[in-house]
């Protein structure tokens, strides 16, 4: 990788001979559908020379009216109301399941056994016996397969990924998290949407944010061995988005902690609640390791903190923020010269050519990138965490 700056590299690069192609059939076309397909118009001449060319070949919905207006929008060749009509489409081979949560199995366990490469929004599935036979699908096709874990992607996380993975830190004593979101406050007057329903999203913040940080977790510092949790919901009922003088029981959680213990002997501490006054996307994480200390906030998505135990001279020991924009740290090399800062719709670009790369090179997606193995594991470790709670008692993590 250049340590040039990005103000005498840019328009350097060349491709050599054709770029392959890969037809994309997209399930969705909303939140996630938008941010994926940002990421496949961008790769092509951002990510240059790309490792294949996205083709948008078919966009997916229920409504007729809203996915035509996608398929135009967002550049699509054609669109299908069914979803099992574009899987029977010879043109498309990776099919990106950008549906809720009770749209992941049934949609990707076919498109394994349509040969169809697969990308699926996190978290895999409802449940870990949803996300095994998901797993077991599309290890029986042979596809290559990937979960929308996008903050693995994050050039300062994957950083502090090659940081840990050098021994810098020593023996790692703490993992330390918090995801914190306010958007289903009671100032929000927010209906039950489907996140707040179990049969649709399976759980409330274990698996809207919670997924999250235990993928991180487990990327950074491995599985997780054992775990008490405690859960809560705030709200008892919520009006119907559709007829607002229906109210209707909120059966998933607002909100949970957890205390963790990992399999290398570290501790870890779990807290996510989407009830966050003030905060946003607040998504932070602090490791204390025997030599180093790292620490990290999606809020400030270009910097990560490091703390050196034998810094010299000591006069100035303290913690160092680390602006991960220079040409040598991971994934700046096809962006903006030093200190001119991306954002979190890049961390798709990133997820999306790396499974690219992996598609038309045969390559693994892990470990940088996570697979259904790694969907299925945070599966595992969310239905613990309301396990737990549930029970009032510690449970062992059997992967």
């Amino acid at each position: 990788m250049s340590e040039e700056t990005g103000f005498t590299t840019m328009a350097k690069a060349r491709a050599e001979g054709e770029v392959p192609e890969v037809g994309v059939g997209m399930l969705g076309y909303a939140f996630m559908g938008k941010a994926h397909t940002n990421a496949y118009k961008k790769i092509p001449y951002m990510i240059y020379p790309p490792p294949a060319v996205p083709k948008l070949v078919a966009i997916s919905g229920r409504s007729e009216e809203d996915v035509a207006e996608a398929a135009r929008r967002y550049g699509y060749e054609g669109y299908y109301t069914d979803w099992r009509k574009m899987l029977e489409d010879d043109r498309v081979q990776l099919f990106d399941n950008g549906g809720p949560n009770n749209a992941h199995a049934e949609p990707c366990i076919a498109a394994a056994k349509a040969g169809k490469h697969i990308l699926c929004e996190k978290p895999l599935a409802r449940t870990a016996e949803e996300a095994k036979s998901m797993l077991d699908a599309v290890e029986k096709a042979g596809v290559k397969h990937a979960v929308a874990f996008n903050y693995r992607f994050v050039p300062a996380i994957r950083q502090i990924k090659e940081i840990i993975d050098s021994g810098a830190l020593g023996t790692i004593y703490h993992w330390r998290s918090v995801y914190l979101q306010e958007w289903i406050m009671p100032h929000y007057n927010a209906p039950k949407w489907w996140r707040m329903d179990r049969k649709v999203a399976g759980s409330g913040a274990i698996g809207d944010l919670g997924a999250h940080t235990i993928d991180l977790a487990h990327y950074l510092l491995g599985d997780i061995k054992t775990l008490s949790a405690n859960t809560a919901t705030f709200i008892k009922e919520r009006p119907l988005p559709d007829d607002p003088d229906t109210l209707e029981p909120v059966d998933v959680d607002d909100a949970f902690t957890t205390i963790a213990e990992f399999e290398n002997g570290a501790m870890g501490t779990f807290e996510c609640t989407r009830y966050g006054l003030g905060r946003k996307n607040y998504n932070c994480f602090e490791i204390n390791g025997e030599n180093a200390s790292v620490y990290f906030n999606l809020e400030r998505f270009n910097e990560f903190s490091i703390y050196y135990r034998d810094h010299e001279p000591r006069e100035t020991a303290g913690w160092t923020n680390v602006l991960a924009t220079e040409s040598y740290h991971p994934w700046w090399e096809y962006w903006w010269p030093q200190g001119h800062i991306i954002g979190w719709e890049h961390t798709f670009v990133h997820e999306i050519t790396h499974l690219l790369d992996c598609i038309v090179n045969d390559k693994d997606v892990a470990p940088y990138g996570a697979t259904f193995e790694d969907g299925y594991r945070a599966s595992v470790v969310c239905d613990a965490i309301a396990e737990s709670a549930a029970k009032k008692k510690q449970v062992d993590i059997r992967y």
